[in-house]
């Protein structure tokens, strides 16, 4: 879940599978139910599709140049119909990549499926933790293939897309904080527009852009790479994907690690959800505000938390007045600055730059926020993962279609929470007056056969508020929580705390997790 910018991060072998495993692979529909509508056709669909993709297997090859992903990782298609009701009507790829284990052939257990989150992320530099020698990853690598994914629309995966990408980058952007009514009709128009742009576009591919849908894609793939269960590790987003395949397939679960997760109420996804991502960012924000003034000494922007957080409002103001270099806006600013509350590893890097500023190096902080128009691809992929994120949101939920509603809460919200939250709302809006179909989500529960699944989180998490990982934990029966106590960057699997990765390791490689949840201190703080 990104609010405003999509920096990512807020292998198996191909073996054919037997017939015995193609059996154990199509479930036939509940006795007495419909094939030709609604979720019993959805079932069915997924697996006819999932038996056609473990028949075929997948043609593995060098990975195409412009990929960016070298030898010897290997990619290759998944074919996967568009509509899970109509298995033999159009069919759409999935563009999936892996690596082989590390281990000899007696430690392989076969294929690690990852989801970065978004929704939008791309999956496909996965493998890369092991060409790159991850150091946390080599111990799960000497195990398991690492198999990375584009889900549906994203990337190589049949990409959407809603406006020009050029287009979509150009600054500087409005002021998301409105100083007026005319601000506000203004933002309405550009995210009707933006709703119209994704129509145009991507119409046909819109009513089935949702999270059962990727699901669906998810066990077509563990099929065709000849896993009888799948392994998977989900981060942000990623979570709410795994809840929902473990939701709909939990016979097909081996391991499961949840990482930052997303709140899977259903009251909750996607409009709540967002608000109360405002909440949580603004304290994720006095955390950083309040670290950057406790080194002074190094970024020489204040010494208490109140005089950071004036800067930063001059900053502000004067980018407003008139934005730096010409491009660099209140929009620009909070797409830069939402980093450091997202991630610690950009604690560092974000106060060296406005601290650059504050000394009179302008061009610094320009170059760090505003958009290379030059970076063709770059920008083609901002636009393809903000059209995806919209995408899913908009068509996973219904959402309020009443101006009155989002404005209500949205100017409540802001007086506590200025930070983030009017960037959220414009981002969001466009699901308002949303022009296709827009679905129940999926009741997430404990069904016949989940076993347990480890959930990971940090307690101060930004873009997946803790209160998340909670509510997943109460509703898989049999799942272990381990919070990161303190902490607050997003994505906990990624960082050097032996307290977690140990266990994250030890649940992979055993299927063992510890007799009850878990708190860890948290991971050290960042030193400029």
């Amino acid at each position: 879940m990104r609010p405003t910018r999509r920096a990512t991060a807020l292998g198996s072998a191909g073996a054919f599978v037997t017939a015995t495993l193609i059996a154990g692979v199509v479930t036939a529909p509940p006795a007495g139910a419909d094939a030709r509508t609604g979720k019993d056709a959805e079932a069915r669909g997924v697996a006819v599709a999932a038996a056609r993709a473990a028949e075929k297997g997948i043609d593995w090859r060098d990975c195409p140049e412009d990929w960016g992903l070298e030898k010897p990782i290997q990619c290759g298609w998944v074919t996967v119909p568009l509509d899970y009701a109509k298995p033999n009507g159009k069919q759409i790829r999935i563009a999936v990549d892996r690596i082989g284990n590390t281990g000899t052939k007696a430690e392989r257990q076969g294929a690690l499926i990852y989801n970065p989150g978004g929704p939008g992320g791309s999956g496909l530099r996965f493998p890369r933790r092991v060409t790159t020698q991850a150091p946390l990853w080599a111990d799960t690598a000497k195990a398991y293939d690492f198999v990375g994914f584009d889900p549906r629309g994203v990337g190589h995966s049949t990409p959407i897309s809603c406006v020009d990408p050029q287009e979509f980058v150009a600054a500087p952007k409005m002021d998301p904080v409105p100083d007026s009514e005319a601000d506000k009709r203004a933002q309405r128009k550009l995210a009707a527009e933006y709703a119209d742009g994704c129509k145009e576009r991507s119409g046909w591919m819109l009513p089935h852009m949702t999270t059962p849908n990727t699901a669906r894609d998810l066990d077509v793939v563990r099929a065709a790479l000849g896993e009888k269960k799948l392994n998977y590790l989900g981060v942000s987003y990623g979570t709410y994907l795994g809840a929902v395949y473990g939701t709909l397939f939990p016979g097909h679960v081996r391991r499961m690690v949840l990482d930052s997760v997303v709140n899977p109420s259903r009251e909750k996804i996607w409009y709540q959800a967002n608000l109360d991502q405002d909440v949580a960012f603004e304290s994720r924000w006095k955390d950083w505000t309040s670290w950057v003034a406790e080194n002074d000494a190094a970024f020489h922007l204040g010494d208490t938390q109140a005089k950071v957080q004036a800067e930063w409002e001059e900053l502000r103001a004067t980018a407003k007045k008139a934005p730096l270099g010409g491009v660099v806006g209140p929009a620009e600013l909070i797409s830069f600055f939402q980093g450091a509350p997202y991630y610690d590893s950009s604690w560092v890097p974000t106060a060296t730059v406005w601290s650059q500023y504050a000394a009179g190096d302008t061009q610094a902080l320009v170059d760090a926020a505003a958009p290379d128009l030059t970076d063709t691809a770059g920008n083609a992929a901002s636009e393809n993962g903000n059209a995806v994120y919209t995408a899913v949101e908009c068509a996973d939920a219904k959402w309020p279609t009443s101006w009155k509603t989002w404005d209500r809460d949205n100017t409540r919200l802001h007086k506590d929470h200025p930070f983030m939250t009017w960037a959220n709302a414009w981002m969001n809006l466009p699901c308002a007056t949303w022009k296709s179909k827009q679905h129940t989500p999926v009741e997430v529960t404990t069904k016949k056969g989940l076993p347990p699944v480890l959930i990971v989180q940090a307690e101060r998490d930004a873009a997946t508020p803790y209160e998340g990982a909670v509510e997943l934990h109460k509703r898989f029966k049999g799942s272990r929580l381990i919070t990161e106590k303190g902490a607050g960057s997003h994505g906990v699997t990624g960082l050097t705390n032996p307290c977690v990765n140990e266990r994250v390791d030890t649940y992979l490689l055993t299927g063992k997790t510890d007799r009850s949840d878990v708190t860890c201190a948290p991971h050290a703080v960042p030193k400029p």
